[in-house]
């Protein structure tokens, strides 16, 4: 079997859509893996609206909840068959040649670990809001690292392909809680050795959602992820050194803005997620004042919260 795509689902707003997407794809040789992660929602009925052999449905007894979604993926992954993996979120789209795109350049470039598309940004009404930035065929894992440091690129981890014996080799995708930046370094694993192989066709549909994890999960959460994702770029930039010249170029610029970029995301996660839930200034001290090394962005932090509290006058400081 070629392909295994797999929806860890939860949420049933659009995984109609999301199943009915992947079953009209024109690449047939793949299989359907749903995980019902003990949703409260009834997804069995949704499910049982298609008739299709190529669908294998699975219920979990026990939630593994959104901290431990990374488990639910890695779940998945241990049912698949085919041999190369794709993960789609429950509420995202698949374009119809979404597989033979990939497919294609499989046929093409047959010994990498990762394959990339460019993907649509979709609003609930599963408008285009937006489109991917477009990427070199061929990238390496530094180069990767640094454009993501810059925000210069926007990837999601089902516009990602894996061959599946890699991923079991390096025991299923990298757990953070909330799947916070698991995506990304599970990206980083598979490309270390011979990089990303990349379409420049948009053939995904990422969902912007209030309800996705990433935009509803807890800062607390958030911020330990963040914590725990330094601690491996840390390790890899010391175990890591490239070996031709433009590799060490961008291995130097990921170590001289590896701290700006990990404090901005810590700003960029309280500003978005704490302040929009109505932290206080208290709550969110406790999260950035445990390294004497944020002293500096408990500041900056300190001053985003008095702006934001001033166009908010219900709340107090």
């Amino acid at each position: 079997m070629r392909f295994t795509i797999a929806i860890p689902a939860f949420k049933g707003k659009f995984l109609f859509q999301c199943i009915q997407s992947i079953l009209n794809q024109d690449f047939k040789d793949f299989e359907l893996i749903i995980v019902n992660d003990a949703s409260p929602e009834n997804l069995d009925e949704i499910v049982d609206k298609f008739d299709d052999d190529r669908i294998v449905y699975f219920k979990n007894k026990i939630n593994t909840g959104a901290e431990n979604v990374v488990d639910n993926w890695n779940l998945c992954l241990s049912y698949s068959k085919g041999d190369y993996m794709v993960l789609m979120g429950d509420d995202d789209l698949m374009e119809r040649n979404y597989l033979s795109v990939f497919n294609n350049l499989i046929e093409k470039y047959p010994n990498h670990n990762i394959y990339h598309c460019r993907s649509y940004i979709i609003n609930d009404n599963s408008e285009i809001l937006g489109l991917t930035p477009s990427w070199p065929r061929w990238e390496s894992v530094y180069e990767n690292m640094w454009h993501r440091m810059s925000k210069f690129r926007s990837q999601y981890i089902s516009d990602f392909v894996y061959k599946r014996e890699f991923l079991l080799y390096i025991g299923g995708y990298f757990k953070l809680p909330l799947a916070w930046a698991s995506d990304d370094i599970t990206a980083y694993l598979a490309a270390i050795d011979k990089g990303i192989i990349h379409s420049q066709e948009p053939v995904f549909c990422y969902r912007e959602s209030d309800i996705t994890i990433s935009n509803s999960g807890s800062v607390g959460l958030k911020i330990k992820a963040i914590n725990e994702e330094e601690k491996w770029f840390d390790s890899f930039l010391q175990n890591n050194i490239p070996e031709n010249n433009l590799d060490q170029y961008f291995y130097n610029m990921i170590n001289k803005g590896k701290d700006k970029y990990f404090l901005k995301k810590r700003i960029d996660t309280i500003a978005y997620n704490g302040l929009r839930k109505g932290y206080y200034i208290k709550d969110i001290i406790k999260f950035v004042s445990k390294k004497s090394d944020y002293n500096l962005s408990l500041m900056h932090i300190l001053y985003a919260v008095i702006l934001a509290f001033k166009k908010d006058r219900s709340k107090t400081i």
